[in-house]
């Protein structure tokens, strides 16, 4: 069994890579929660949304948002009505994500994620970081503001001088995927949004500690590959390279997958873990995906 942390962007592309080389039944896909919030009366579970939508190779990979080929047409409606959207949501997802709302109210949102799964033909577990709800403020040169309002409404560009969430407890079965694993594979997300609030969570950290992990850095050089992590990062004084990615997660690291550019790091990265694996981690095409996914499995010892 192997145990993948997620957010929404980076490691779906590895997902769609090692779905093609382990048995999906095998997997587990534990999702941050950090950025779930209502928008439009609906509950907006974006990361979660996006990995089930990447397994069930729904997902709209131009933007790793919603379902491709989707319309708009409530959505522009919204606005010619004088009511208008934050989230660009598409006809389709929308359907998801009322239908999330609705089994959340009933069953939580865990359930509601494994009807949903279930619903798409997956045989994967997608398991939510927590079923409580979390809270997240960006502290910028412009004042304090809500995590999508600082990325969709301010487009990234205030300058970050602090990010501060709330901690969560893991949902059930956090912890037993991660102790029942062979290995837990941190993805290529945003360390800081994205990874962080799931090893915040009590217990998860002692968890990992006790199993092999490998994380792929999502930094390569001194920027993020994509997303705002360069600019967290550089907010919390953590070094914005592939060496602060290792020094996040050294205590319990045993592999970091970094990027060919970023060779000259490897003498200082195997001051903080045991191995260190060079390779092209520029998901742009599925081969790409697939030798990374590969890589990754043929490294669990």
């Amino acid at each position: 069994m192997i145990t993948v942390l997620s957010g929404g962007t980076g490691t779906p592309k590895l997902l769609q890579g090692l779905k093609e080389i382990v048995d999906p039944s095998e997997l587990n896909i534990i999702v941050n929660t950090l950025e779930n919030d209502y928008f439009s009366g609906v509950y907006v579970s974006a990361d979660i949304d996006t990995v089930l939508y990447t397994m069930a190779d729904l997902i709209n990979d131009e933007f790793w948002y919603g379902i491709k080929g989707d319309t708009f047409i409530t959505h522009e409606r919204l606005k010619e009505i004088g009511c208008p959207e934050l989230l660009r949501i598409g006809d389709k997802d929308r359907a998801t994500k009322i239908q999330k709302t609705l089994l959340i109210e009933k069953y939580g949102l865990k359930k509601a994620c494994q009807i949903q799964a279930e619903n798409m033909g997956l045989a994967c577990k997608v398991i939510p970081m927590s079923e409580q709800d979390s809270d997240i403020k960006i502290i910028t040169d412009i004042g304090e503001l809500e995590f999508h309002d600082f990325l969709i409404k301010h487009q990234q560009e205030p300058e970050v001088l602090d990010v501060k969430f709330s901690k969560v407890l893991p949902a059930d079965g956090v912890i037993d995927a991660i102790n029942n694993s062979d290995a837990v594979i941190i993805g290529p997300s945003n360390p800081i949004t994205s990874i962080l609030p799931i090893l915040s969570m009590e217990g998860v950290r002692e968890a990992l500690k006790n199993t092999y992990v490998i994380a792929v850095s999502p930094i390569i050089g001194s920027d993020s590959v994509s997303g705002p992590a360069s600019k967290f990062m550089k907010a919390l004084d953590i070094d914005v390279s592939s060496v602060g990615v290792a020094t996040l997660y050294k205590d319990f690291l045993d592999n970091i997958v970094i990027d060919n550019e970023d060779v000259n790091l490897e003498q200082e990265l195997n001051q903080i873990i045991n191995k260190v694996t060079i390779t092209n981690t520029i998901m742009n095409n599925l081969g790409v995906k697939k030798n990374l996914a590969q890589l990754i499995i043929d490294s669990i010892p």
